[in-house]
């Protein structure tokens, strides 16, 4: 797939006056007297990477299954491509597609009969679901392998064959659990293409994901889930924002200009010998515009700055008092 990648802010913009892909208010799951879901409200507007994130067994997967139809909710009005959930569930079915922590392949068949079975179960006429299996494999890359067994693929082959086995009915919306767990770098980032891409095309992507690296790099919006309640959501630089830690570096040509920036400054930290402060900062344009208005105002001239701003690892640690997973969450299927 060559389709360069839409910047995510643009994505959001696009997708701004569509009606939302999923919209759930009021949410809620509970087995016996342990809440899962405990009022989740989410807006996920059209064309756009919605990921969620969330500590082992705050509630990701159920979240998901619920949205696809695979378990009830217990309250809640939830609208997914437009369609009641709870009332019109085949309707919903019919637009989405689900790609879920643990592969659909069959392992027994070739790339291309998987493909084909897919298509058996959505009905389409054979010379349609030949066309769709092979259209698939080019765009994943699976032609040369497309008549061997499944069991003989990389980790990464299965997953691109199991996506392509969720697009096979032209999903408008597609679940992502999980998609590139186990996988390695290179697999990994070629998944995160082949996501980009759908999304340009105007798929919408719902994704959970434990590498937080994923979600900065491919998602427009984060929500972070934590015992069974949304504890934070926006953009990647607004949850960013949230914790402290951030600062802007400044260097400055010659000690003149930093010790007058120092003395003006005020409550920095200092590095003498390589003439650089770090001033507390959110990062925002607000506040380095107002810093350096308070330097030009004052004659003093910078000679390189950079701004830096704690990474998801720090709010997710901040907000759920938890380091960040580095295995594949488990949450139990119920």
């Amino acid at each position: 797939m060559t389709t360069a990648p839409t910047p995510p802010a643009s994505r959001a913009r696009a997708a701004g006056s569509a009606a939302p892909a999923i919209r759930a208010a009021g949410l809620r799951k509970s087995y016996g007297d342990q809440t899962v879901l405990d009022g989740i409200d989410l807006v996920v507007p059209a064309g756009t990477i919605f990921a969620l994130l969330g500590p082992n067994g705050a509630g990701k997967t159920t979240t998901v299954q619920i949205l696809s139809t695979l378990i009830r909710a217990d309250d809640g009005d939830l609208r997914v491509a437009g369609h009641d959930l709870s009332r019109e569930p085949d309707a919903v079915r019919g637009a989405i597609g689900v790609t879920g922590q643990f592969s659909a392949v069959d392992n027994l068949l070739t790339g291309e009969e998987n493909l084909l079975l897919m298509a058996d179960l959505r009905h389409l006429g054979r010379r349609v679901r030949r066309q769709r299996a092979a259209e698939l494999l080019a765009r994943f890359d699976l032609e040369d392998a497309a008549t061997k067994p499944a069991a003989t693929y990389s980790g990464g082959m299965r997953r691109r064959l199991d996506l392509a086995m969720t697009l096979v009915g032209n999903p408008e919306i597609i679940f992502l659990d999980e998609p590139t767990t186990g996988l390695d770098p290179r697999s990994r980032r070629s998944m995160w293409q082949i996501i980009r891409d759908l999304v340009a095309g105007g798929v919408t992507i719902f994704l959970t994901t434990q590498y937080l690296e994923e979600a900065d790099q491919l998602a427009d919006r984060i929500a972070l889930l934590d015992h069974g309640k949304l504890v934070a959501e926006g953009t990647p630089a607004e949850l960013k924002r949230l914790v402290p830690g951030g600062h802007i570096q400044l260097h400055f040509p010659t000690a003149i200009e930093y010790a007058a920036a120092a003395r003006l400054l005020g409550d920095v930290v200092r590095d003498d010998d390589a003439l650089t402060l770090q001033v507390p900062s959110d990062g925002g344009v607000h506040s380095l515009r107002a810093l350096l208005d308070q330097l030009d105002n004052a004659s003093v001239e910078v000679g390189e700055l950079s701004v830096h701003t704690p990474d998801l690892d720090d709010v997710f640690l901040a907000l759920t008092g938890r380091e960040p997973a580095t295995d594949q969450v488990k949450e139990p299927i119920r």
